[in-house]
């Protein structure tokens, strides 16, 4: 480290899918941060085991390398909408931004997002147009779009000195290497590490002073140190042992002693004696910290303005299990260890926000969407709760005039072009309004639609299926407009289990015209538990625990051969999207069932008629 003379602090951003985390991994591979010895795992910064599965990055990591005379502070940040907390908050700790662009798919709903956010807090901004070998690139109008996208942005924020001149490097980053010319292809990525360390991206911006300020924008634990506090150095130094002052949302002083220093070193902490402005520090010491709080020298103490994010549009009821099946594989069933579960994940993630019902049972989370809502209660289940899921709905406000208004989103659809009529169509029954169309090559199209975001609840399943799974979907919330009136949630019925009992196989294949179900033989079930989708549009009282009843008497045919239809996929997200108003999603930590709210099928109606959302 002696040999650092310069500081950056980079963040890099894109769309989902664009290939931020794979071109952090070559970065790091190619600057020799990693011994030659070391096994080097596939998108090393998806540490999160969610993230491993599904293939995207939820939370904002940070890693070190150094390069030439220069350690880069680099943050790899989430490229789906749901998570824009995450790329927020890193944006605070930052002086560049590296921005990816597909080089077929072009800027996306998140691009224009984060550009905005880089633009209003007057960061650098670079630009990689990647994954320039694909065959159906479209490098130069890419590269309008992103002009395009520039002017508009810089109108809309009425900045009138802005300079449209930002570098373009292009890059593979699957195959390692990156080009200032896309007609060169090279074996390296020193162009963008060479670019990362020039004069283009300034070096952190820093208060004159000696007084300590830092601003807390992450939080992390560790189970020999407590609660860490990550943030950048916004003025002066810290020392190990030094007494400084948390100054929380309230405007209260706590004074604590600073017992650990680590900065980011590789993909490792290591620990310091000191650090100074610029640099990005994780603090031990402290327990009760939240992001947003100022950390500060004791004499004159100052707070820095808190971190504020976009609002959240979407909240779920979550209750303690009821089922008569709870208890049975999960550890934790409690409301109390519920409700400091959900508290604990609003402290680490600004964009949620948790409170409590008329019902002492039942809590709700708000959040940006519904995949960032599926994936807090994902990692509850895997860490062995037992709980309850409601519908998703908007959050819906009024204006000064009392009207009330709701959420919208800008969705952007790329579509196999014979797909353009079933998707208009089912968009146009929520409530969309087409803004766009455009052809990408000669065998997709590119459809743009606002739509309200209760329109887009339940949508992606139908969606996958018009477009026969080769449809890519992405959104942005675009502000609160007018409410657009009461709106179809789900249009089929429920089946509905009437008993307790096992599965079996005889009934379910005897129950076949009734609908399409989610159940397996084997599985448990009890009365008022969903097995499946009716065929039409009220729900169905089934016997799903029939049993072939044997006699003595033998007939000349042979038994038929039971054959079910596979069932889809029973994830979290799935049976949010699926779930109506009067129904809840159980969820333990072996599987997902979903039930109605009312058990008892004498207190309950099967005509649904045509099922309005919740006013």
């Amino acid at each position: 480290m002696s040999s650092v003379t310069k500081l950056k602090n980079i963040a890099v951003v894109a769309h989902v899918d664009h290939g931020k985390t794979t071109m952090v991994d070559e970065l790091l591979k190619q600057s020799n941060t990693f011994d030659e010895r070391a096994e080097i795992v596939e998108r090393v910064m998806d540490s999160g085991d969610i993230e491993k599965e599904r293939g995207i990055t939820i939370t904002a990591k940070n890693c070190a390398f150094i390069w030439k005379d220069t350690k880069i502070n680099l943050l790899d940040t989430p490229g789906h909408a749901d998570f824009g907390g995450e790329v927020e908050r890193s944006l605070m700790m930052v002086d560049g931004v590296l921005l990816l662009v597909d080089a077929s798919e072009g800027p996306l709903p998140q691009t224009r997002f984060v550009l905005q956010k880089a633009m209003e807090r007057g960061i650098k901004i670079g630009v990689v147009i990647n994954k320039i070998d694909r065959p159906d690139e479209r490098i130069e109008e890419v590269k309008g779009e992103i002009e395009d996208l520039l002017l508009d942005l810089a109108s809309l924020l009425n900045i009138e000195d802005f300079d449209l001149d930002i570098p373009i490097l292009y890059a593979s980053a699957k195959n390692g290497w990156a080009t200032l010319d896309p007609s060169e292809v090279r074996s390296d990525m020193f162009p963008i590490l060479d670019f990362m360390v020039s004069d283009y991206y300034p070096e952190p911006k820093i208060t004159p002073g000696d007084n300590l300020q830092l601003l807390v924008t992450n939080l992390a634990y560790s189970q020999f140190l407590g609660q860490l506090i990550v943030g950048r150095i916004q003025r002066g130094k810290v020392n190990r042992n030094q007494q400084v002052v948390c100054m929380d949302e309230a405007g209260k002083n706590k004074t604590f002693k600073v017992t650990s220093i680590q900065v980011y070193d590789a993909l490792a902490m290591k620990e310091v004696q000191e650090a100074v402005a610029g640099e990005i520090v994780i603090l031990a010491g402290y327990e009760n910290a939240k992001i947003g709080d100022t950390i500060s020298a004791t004499e004159k103490p100052e707070a820095l303005t808190r971190i504020t994010v976009e609002p959240p549009t979407v909240s779920v009821n979550c209750s303690v299990s009821t089922s008569p099946l709870s208890g049975k594989e999960g550890d934790y069933l409690t409301s109390r260890k519920l409700e400091e579960f959900l508290q604990e994940a609003c402290k680490l993630n600004v964009a949620l926000q948790f409170e409590a019902t008329e019902d002492p049972k039942v809590y709700r989370l708000k959040g940006r969407g519904e995949l960032q809502l599926a994936i807090v209660f994902e990692e509850l289940r895997r860490k062995g709760f037992e709980f309850m899921l409601s519908r998703p709905e908007v959050l819906l406000k009024t204006d000064e005039e009392g009207a009330r208004i709701e959420p919208y989103e800008r969705v952007v659809l790329d579509v196999p072009s014979e797909a353009t009529g079933a998707v208009t169509e089912k968009l146009a029954i929520r409530k969309g309004i087409m803004q766009g169309m455009m052809p990408l090559g000669d065998t997709r199209t590119r459809l743009e639609f606002e739509v309200p975001s209760r329109g887009l609840i339940g949508y992606r399943s139908t969606f996958l299926t018009d477009t026969r799974g080769e449809g890519l979907m992405s959104s942005e919330f675009i502000g609160y407009r007018p409410y657009v009136g009461e709106m179809l949630a789900r249009q089929n019925g429920a089946l509905i289990s009437d008993r307790a009992g096992k599965i079996t196989p005889y009934a379910l294949f005897n129950l076949l015209n009734n609908g399409k179900f989610f159940v397996l033989p084997g599985d448990e079930t009890y009365e008022g538990m969903v097995i499946g989708e009716h065929t039409r549009a009220n729900d169905a009282v089934l016997n799903c625990v029939r049993e072939k009843h044997l006699s003595s008497v033998r007939t000349a045919g042979k038994d038929e051969n039971i054959i079910l239809p596979p069932i889809p996929p029973r994830t979290l997200e799935w049976a949010l999207d699926w779930i109506d108003n009067d129904e809840w999603v159980e969820v333990t930590p072996e599987n997902i069932r979903v039930r109605k709210k009312e058990l008892d099928s004498k207190k309950r109606s099967v005509v649904r008629g045509e099922r309005k959302d919740k006013k």
